[in-house]
């Protein structure tokens, strides 16, 4: 999230995460080629603390330093909580909210060296208010904007910063299942399902795009944001207004 604006403004690109090798490479060669910085992958298992302390470590070995650290990992299952399944639970708590100490606790001693550093928790609107069925993701993800209170306190004054950004409803190939599932329960097409989600939370009506949230990174990036920390920015289409 925000990797292509952050390289627009010149930083260099760390890139995680799951999915096609062909598609990840075409990511990291177009980064290099279309802005001109170096970039990437790093395969490391989100899941696993010491993978995500040895990505920080393997970032400034490449790289010589560390400015800004994006956790962005995230995953999801929902069920009623009597139904919940415990590892379910487990893995969730893992990916979207251990693996961001993980990293911030790593990230954090090479930041204050500097005198400089940026760190974004992608949380989400469930970072908070509730919704039913989503346990772990609505609790990880109020665990992550109280981390994001503490780290802030805790950098304050130190020329690192530590914010949350709060999306709603992104169209995300997730959020496009959940539309699928809408439109075969309720048989009605997948514009009548996508406007019903949309409907229940998000007042504007549209997805947020993944070009905002960069542009919301980048921003909390820039020196305009220097005051802000411990904080949680809603891009929410008005969804925690009401």
């Amino acid at each position: 999230m925000g990797h292509d604006q952050l390289a627009r403004l010149g930083a260099d690109i760390v890139l995680n995460g799951l999915g096609d090798a062909d598609e990840i490479e075409a990511t990291r060669s177009g980064l290099e080629r279309n802005h001109r910085v170096r970039a990437v992958y790093n395969k490391a298992d989100m899941s696993d603390g010491e993978a995500v302390r040895g990505l920080i470590a393997t970032t400034v070995e490449t790289f010589g330093r560390l400015d800004i650290l994006v956790n962005n990992a995230g995953i999801q299952f929902t069920a009623p909580v009597e139904e919940f399944p415990p590892a379910k639970w487990d893995a969730i708590l893992a990916i979207n909210l251990s693996a961001a100490f993980h990293g911030i606790a790593a990230a954090v001693p090479l930041m204050r060296k500097q005198g400089w550093g940026r760190i974004v928790n992608i949380a989400s609107a469930h970072g908070l208010v509730g919704s039913p069925h989503k346990a772990a993701y609505v609790a990880a993800k109020h665990g992550l904007v109280g981390l994001t209170k503490v780290v802030g306190l805790e950098t304050a004054g130190s020329g690192v910063t530590c914010n949350a950004v709060c999306p709603g409803w992104v169209l995300t190939p997730l959020v496009e299942k959940q539309i699928g599932y809408i439109a075969a329960e309720k048989q009605i097409s997948e514009k009548e399902a996508t406007k019903e989600l949309l409907a229940e939370k998000q007042p504007s009506l549209e997805f947020v795009s993944s070009t905002q949230l960069g542009g919301t990174v980048a921003f909390l990036c820039s020196p305009a944001a220097d005051q802000i920390t411990g904080t949680a920015i809603s891009v929410d289409g008005g969804w925690t207004a009401r």
